[in-house]
């Protein structure tokens, strides 16, 4: 087979996609209600009197209120007892309370006062004092280090024991939200190849891309783009200047688009034109090594061991040993929802074990530099049988897509 040549002109492409978000359905009220609560009763386990969350997806996920972080500091305390209280600055007040879909108390701070200072008062207003606080892991160190100078009778930690503790296990809607948008990331991918032609760049793909994902009805098109070419596919996140695509040329393509602030992020690799004996080869050798990953993920079963289970695979054909190249030098999957990369990890120093409602990219790559590396990324979310895919893996190089 041979992949692109001949292919459709972008307009063409473009006129097969439809738009894929209807009947999707958003989080619920009653939902962030319920993350507010499992995340109190992690503070009690862990010995927290209350949690700090910055603007951006932690703040969202438990609130609702979506905002992006800055030089201003924004923000919630939820308590291990009571109810949950912003800071934000006082020009921000009703554009905020137009984002919450928990609401609260806004303590305000004017340009000229410290939203620090505010935040110790607000504390001890809420008689958390000398009291153990959790702080996003997201908070950027201007701010954790303004309250803890604002604050010394607290004692400052980390709250990632209540934010991943409660993020890495996906709800029935977050699945459903990321199924969608996977499935959209995938059509995007088919449309792609039917466009290659010899002498495309990456950007105009990548531009392509970007149009196809609004198409398919992500709000903002791509949330990222990586597009490669012949040898530049062994370097996983690319190189400064990437060649156009050749006939023959192995191609790498890794997207993704959010809905409703949830990722995909889908890998397919392929050659346009004829494959190659080795290609060929290394090609199955990476496909093995995700499906070995995916055997591996079973209720209990460490994330080390997930990635250890890849890795065998290839050491076993002489890639490697470990992290060296050629081989895998990266772990064989993250997790993903509301940030692309999130906890738990499929890596060695990841002992955490797998539970229903963890969801991971399975992307054991195969880099060979001076060749070409080979990258199959699908997802899949663990249920009580096992391993569930968002999407299923390639067919063949030939037949990436299971076109018809």
């Amino acid at each position: 087979m041979t992949m692109g040549v001949g292919g459709a002109s972008p307009q063409q492409a473009l006129a097969t996609l439809a738009n894929m978000t209807d009947g999707v359905a958003a989080i619920s009220d009653d939902e962030f209600t319920q993350r507010i609560q499992y995340a109190q009763r992690l503070m009690t386990q862990h010995g927290l009197d209350a949690i700090y969350l910055n603007a951006g997806t932690n703040l969202y996920y438990f609130t609702g209120t979506s905002w992006f972080a800055s030089e201003r500091m924004v923000g919630a305390i939820i308590p291990a007892v009571g109810e949950v209280q912003y800071i934000a600055p006082a020009f921000e007040l009703d554009t905020l309370q137009g984002y919450m879909v928990i609401k609260g108390r806004v303590n305000t701070w004017h340009e000229d006062e410290s939203p620090f200072q505010l935040f110790a008062d607000v504390l001890v207003h809420m008689g958390i004092n000398q009291a153990k606080i959790g702080i996003d892991e997201s908070t950027a160190f201007f701010i954790s280090d303004g309250m803890a100078q604002a604050a010394p009778q607290q004692r400052f930690l980390s709250a990632t024991s209540v934010t991943a503790g409660c993020r890495m296990i996906k709800s029935v809607a977050e699945i459903a939200l990321m199924q969608r948008a996977k499935d959209m990331t995938l059509e995007v991918h088919k449309a792609t190849a039917s466009i290659l032609r010899e002498g495309i760049t990456t950007a105009e793909v990548e531009d392509f891309i970007n149009q196809a994902h609004y198409a398919v009805g992500a709000a903002k098109g791509s949330y990222f783009c990586i597009v490669l070419f012949g040898e530049d596919t062994a370097y996983p996140h690319g190189v400064k200047s990437p060649k156009t695509l050749a006939l023959n040329d192995t191609v790498l393509i890794d997207t993704g688009c959010q809905l409703q602030g949830y990722n995909s992020d889908i890998t397919r690799t392929y050659v346009f034109g004829e494959a190659n004996d080795r290609q060929r080869q290394l090609w199955q050798l990476e496909q093995d090594a995700q499906i070995a990953a995916f055997d591996a993920a079973q209720i209990g079963t460490s994330c080390s061991d997930v990635d250890a289970a890849a890795r065998t695979v290839l050491e076993a054909a002489g890639f490697g040993p470990d992290y060296k190249l050629p081989g895998l030098p990266h772990r064989t999957g993250h997790g993903i929802g509301l940030d692309i990369h999130e906890w738990p990890y499929l890596v060695r120093n990841d002992i955490t074990p797998l539970a229903v409602g963890m969801c991971f990219s399975n992307e054991p790559m195969l880099c060979v530099p001076g060749e070409f590396g080979i990258r199959h990324e699908d997802h899949f979310y663990m249920t009580v049988q096992g391993p569930k895919w968002f999407t299923a893996p390639a067919k063949s190089i030939d037949d990436p897509f299971y076109l018809a």
